[in-house]
């Protein structure tokens, strides 16, 4: 298993994924039963979503301090951020909610963000990757 050393630039992406998720599952979790009516999301939906972020935001800001870290830890949160962002436009494309047009601009704007979060991720992996890349070369 790859042993990375996180560059600068994944730690910040993962602490600011860290920040954005506690953030929105702060207001899911606590704000679902005034949130339900404007968005016309069901309440359980956006209290078991903001529950459920809670824990990845915790595990994020662990990744983010560790001076190494397993490659595909970082891969994992990558796919759950890709998946949550599929996750999201399936739930509007498959009818299995009615939100208003708040709540359709809300699971899509945060969608988009869990994807740019992926993407800031992927770029901090691969910059993580060159730097032990370089490291090692230069222990030779």
């Amino acid at each position: 298993m790859p042993i990375i050393s996180p560059s600068s630039f994944l730690r910040r992406a993962l602490l600011a994924d860290a920040a954005m998720s506690g953030a929105a599952g702060l207001l899911m979790m606590l704000g679902a039963d005034f949130l339900t009516e404007p968005t016309g999301l069901p309440v359980a939906l956006l209290r078991y979503a903001g529950l459920s972020l809670l824990p990845f935001a915790a595990l994020l800001i662990w990744l983010a301090t560790r001076a190494s870290l397993p490659q595909p830890a970082v891969w994992v949160v990558i796919a759950c951020n890709v998946s949550w962002t599929a996750d999201s436009i399936l739930l509007l494309l498959a009818g299995w909610v009615a939100p208003t047009a708040l709540g359709k601009a809300f699971v899509v704007a945060q969608a988009l963000a869990v994807l740019v979060m992926a993407e800031l991720e992927y770029l901090g992996l691969r910059k993580s990757t060159a730097a032990v890349a370089l490291h090692s070369g230069r222990a030779s």
